[in-house]
């Protein structure tokens, strides 16, 4: 089984970090009970010290926190700034070329924040879900909704985008979910707090990465039998 992460700066993670890709990665490992790959084009985090001069676009390292993450399992489809509407073009060709089977999703954050309204969004994750089916009919997605935040603390008008979002999300889910390409919306992260489980009010910290990992493993657990229920490991 192949499974692809696919997210935006809570996903690809910082320089310095495990991620809650790392933490999923050790769940299957300790769990599955058969042969699985990480698949997807990228392998990086994200440098958020890097110089603009010398890295203006993107700069990536790859200093994990666990130099021993395998390089294999460290492949993904993420992004700093990358949302919805700048994978809907791209998952497609990316699920054909490196065979995903499961998807595991989390995104809507950076789309809401920058890019479009609550509409557009979930227009966006509808394209998203399309054009990872014409590349594989029989794809499978777990999909993970906006989690608290910082800015939805202050700003009303965007928590309020946040929550109709999700509930355009949870509407995706139950219109396109099929047989043969089933659909999972994933709770949000049991007792999530963004004072404990962030290092900024967003972007997850140990705790946090292993409540977004729970988050999938439990979803995937419950409902296809993939994997057992989560237990975090030691680091």
């Amino acid at each position: 089984m192949r499974f692809m992460f696919v997210g935006d700066s809570m996903t690809i993670g910082r320089a310095g970090d495990y991620t809650w890709r790392y933490r999923m990665w050790q769940h299957l490992c300790a769990s599955f009970g058969g042969p699985f790959e990480i698949v997807g084009p990228r392998t990086a985090v994200y440098d958020t010290f890097a110089e603009a001069p010398e890295a203006p676009d993107a700069p990536v390292s790859h200093d994990y926190a666990d130099p021993g993450f395998p390089p294999d399992a460290r492949r993904h489809l993420a992004g700093w700034g990358e949302g919805w509407q700048h994978m809907a073009p791209v998952i497609g060709e990316t699920v054909a070329t490196h065979r995903a089977d499961i998807l595991l999703v989390s995104l809507g954050l950076i789309d809401l924040g920058f890019y479009t309204d609550s509409t557009e969004t979930a227009a966006n994750a509808r394209r998203f879900i399309t054009a990872a089916r014409e590349a594989n009919p029989h794809i499978r997605a777990v999909l993970l909704p906006v989690i608290p935040n910082v800015r939805a603390e202050s700003d009303a008008p965007f928590a309020a985008e946040c929550d109709r979002f999700n509930v355009l999300l949870a509407k995706a889910v139950a219109d396109l979910d099929s047989p043969s390409a089933p659909l999972l919306l994933a709770s949000r992260p049991e007792a999530y707090d963004i004072h404990r489980d962030t290092y900024d009010g967003t972007h997850p910290n140990a705790s946090g990465e292993h409540r977004l990992a729970g988050a999938f493993a439990d979803a995937l657990h419950q409902a296809w039998g993939v994997g057992g229920p989560y237990r975090a490991a030691a680091s």
